[in-house]
């Protein structure tokens, strides 16, 4: 299962980048104009559930993926590697939030 999710993650990052390539983008995506880039874009997504509960599946998945786009733009513009600094921070969680303390709660590390 994982092998053909890496695949597919792998061709979408190619696909994201050779887009924005194709259409000399790159020149606009400053590390800075990315990161306003992703803050808007996470606003479009909260907006999908401002008024209620009820919310357009496919409009969240439209700005999901603008976001998700954007970050992946930011780690090739950075020239860092997605699944590392993902795979570091994770284990930074679980140092913060170990099980036995954080199951089930809502706590900030610190108030735990």
């Amino acid at each position: 299962m994982f092998t053909v999710w890496r695949s597919v993650y792998e061709k979408a990052i190619k696909e994201i980048i050779k887009f924005n390539k194709e259409r000399d983008w790159d020149q606009f995506h400053s590390p800075e104009n990315l990161a306003k880039s992703i803050a808007i874009e996470a606003g479009e997504l909260l907006e999908c559930f401002q008024w209620d509960n009820n919310y357009n599946k496919e409009a969240v998945c439209e700005e999901l993926a603008d976001v998700v786009n954007y970050c992946i733009l930011m780690a090739d513009k950075l020239n860092v590697n997605l699944e590392e600094i993902v795979l570091n921070k994770l284990e930074k969680n679980r140092q913060k939030y170990p099980v036995e303390k954080s199951k089930g709660s809502s706590k900030k590390y610190n108030e735990l």
